[in-house]
This record gives C-alpha cells, structure tokens and sequence, in this order.
C-alpha cells in the first residue's frame, strides 16, 4: 500500500530533522512527504531541503499566514496546502507533526493493520513524552483516541469524510465522523511515538476558549460538554480551564458559530458520546 504524508511545520529546526530521520528510516518507506513550511522564521526550510536533496520523495511547500498559533485551524489550512500538491496514487494519507520520532516499523505496522481488516479507516499508535529521562505515555486521551500528530487515514475513509475540518476539533470529529460512516479506528499500544513538544507549548492566550467552541462545534450539547470540559481539565491537571471551556461554548452559541457536522452527525455524535460515557460509569 502506497503511503503519503503531510508534515505542517512551523519553526521546527529543534525536532524537524529527527522527524524526517525517523521516515527515512522506516522499514517501509513513503512515497511521498510534502514538509509545508507556514512562515517560519529559523532554519526549518535549510533543514527540509538538505533531506530533500538526498531523499527525493521529500518536497517542501511554502505557506504564508498569520504567526498567532490558534490549535486546529492554522495547522490543517497548512496540512490542506501540502495535500493539493499531491496526486490520487496513495491508498494511505498520514498528517504527522514535525515533532516526532518514530519507531523504523511504524507505517509497515499501520499498513499491515489496513491490510488485514478492510473496514479499518484510521490506524495510528501512542504518544509518549520525555520525564524526568524516562518516556513515558502522554495521558491527556482515551486509548481509543488517536492523536491529532500522528492521523493516518485509508483513502476511502478520508474522502468520505471531507478531508480535514480546518478548527479545533478537527481530530476529534474524523473519528467521530468514521464511526459515523461505520469505518473502524484503531490504535496500536506497541507503536510508541516519541513526542519532543508538550502538546499545545505554543498555543497563544486568546485560544483558551477554543476547546469549549470545539465542543459547541462537534454538536455536542451542552450537557455532554461540561461532563467533556471537566475531565479535560482534570487531565491536564487545571481545574480552572473547566470554566474557560463552559464560556468557550456559551460564546460560540451566542455567536451562532456554523457546526462542523450535519444535524444527523451531530444526534449521531451525542448519541455515540452518551453511549461511551455510561460504558465507563458501568
């Protein structure tokens, strides 16, 4: 199976080159990797160049846009203009951060997942981050739940789908969205992905409200998002950001933000939500 992979990168020179390391390494190589340069100011393009000229399936893209680092929207526009460059020829397309060290076995894992179950629509491992000199996993998701830095998609899926929504949620309603389409996602607990960026270090003040907006967007109600702000923010370990997210969503529904899902997606939505949290309760 054919893969191709879509890097968003923003001043990564730190993690950059491990990323691209780690690809050039797998025991299954990409087709394809198209590296989106969103206005960074440091060596990011030096870096992605040096690989290309060596690695020729490694292209680099260029965007212009806005410095201020919103979650969500900024990163799939960049990941949508690294998608247009590239032709039909993939049964697999993977956005993947470039922050991240992968096992060499990762995409021949994925694809043997794909390979053996034809109603597999998203596949993906874990990630873990650096403490104290141990990695261990980064628990701030159900285990179910693959992480918006390292998506891969089947072909079929992500066209049924609608590509990559450009908001906060985004890696929330795929999944949301393959269920809906009855498309199985699936993680794999022995695919560890060293994440190098805490998630969210760079997100500015002015997006603390998103989550809350992400959650009104998504069709959640507006009982199924205190029940979702709260345990977000005990995971995170700041009970605070409970309240940030509750008005992230009232301020959404006063400003009638458009959904990202169809009505029916949206009932289907809450209905999957409320099932998964009383099989938790039980």
């Amino acid at each position: 199976m054919n893969y191709y992979i879509v890097i968003p990168a923003h001043n990564e020179e730190a993690f950059i080159s491990l990323t691209l390391q780690s690809l050039i390494l797998q025991s299954i190589l990409p087709k394809k990797v198209v590296v989106v340069n969103d206005n960074s100011t440091d060596k990011t393009v030096e870096i992605v160049l040096e690989f290309a000229k060596k690695n020729p399936f490694i292209t680099l893209v260029n965007k212009i846009s806005s410095a201020i680092h919103l979650p969500g929207s900024k990163v799939i526009q960049a990941f949508h203009k690294g998608f247009e460059t590239l032709d039909d020829d993939y049964d697999i397309i993977v956005k993947l951060d470039a922050d991240l060290i992968l096992p060499h076995n990762y995409f021949a894992t994925i694809i043997e997942h794909f390979q053996k179950d034809p109603t597999i629509g998203m596949a993906g491992g874990f990630a873990y981050i650096e403490k104290n000199g141990e990695w261990v996993l980064e628990n701030l998701t159900d285990k179910d739940h693959i992480r918006g830095a390292f998506k891969a998609y089947r072909k079929e899926c992500f066209k049924q789908i609608g590509n990559l929504k450009p908001a906060m949620g985004w890696d929330t309603v795929d999944e949301l969205l393959c269920k809906f389409y009855n498309w199985k996602v699936i993680t794999d607990a022995s695919l560890i992905v060293k994440h190098l960026k805490p998630t969210g270090a760079n997100y500015n003040k002015t997006a603390r409200y998103k989550q809350g907006e992400a959650f009104y967007t998504l069709g959640y109600g507006f009982a199924i998002t205190a029940i979702a702000s709260a345990k977000l923010a005990v995971m995170k370990k700041k009970p605070l950001l409970f309240i940030d997210y509750i008005k992230g969503f009232w301020k959404a529904k006063a400003a009638k933000t458009p959904l990202l899902v169809t009505s029916e997606q949206a009932k289907f939505i809450r209905s999957y939500r409320l099932k998964k949290m009383k099989e938790k309760l039980l």
